[in-house]
């Protein structure tokens, strides 16, 4: 029976390590993403994350939790920009002549049958 306790109280620290691991790394990540805090600010909150580091994160998140959380949102909206504008460069539809002889290049090749030939054409028109 004694082992089961010692498992469990082993197995909920290691959950909250992690979970302020996590915290504090999410922390460290804002302090260097934004853009209006000084480097003396930043360097004072790491100091004090290093010196009193629950106190100081829970005063983080206390102070600066919804610019936080705007900050990861402005990177998320970003991210999610930059992949539409991937996503529009790579599916950028060419002139339908283009893509005539381009399946008509792969038809002289050899590479297409006269079928998938006639149906890139037919999609190409359409």
């Amino acid at each position: 029976m004694d082992s089961f306790w010692d498992f469990f109280w082993l197995l909920l620290w290691t959950f909250f390590i992690f979970a302020y691991l996590m915290l504090l790394f999410h922390i460290i990540g804002d302090l260097f993403r934004d853009e209006d805090l000084s480097g003396w600010a930043k360097a004072a909150w790491i100091i004090g994350l290093i010196f009193f580091p629950f106190l100081i994160a829970l005063i983080y998140m206390i102070a600066r939790g919804k610019g936080m959380a705007e900050r990861q949102m402005d990177v998320v909206y970003k991210a999610q920009a930059d992949l539409d504008q991937h996503i529009e460069q790579v599916a950028k539809r060419t002139d339908p002549a283009e893509q005539i002889a381009s399946a008509k290049a792969l038809l002289d090749n050899g590479t297409i049958s006269e079928a998938e030939f006639a149906r890139l054409k037919q999609k190409a028109l359409a």
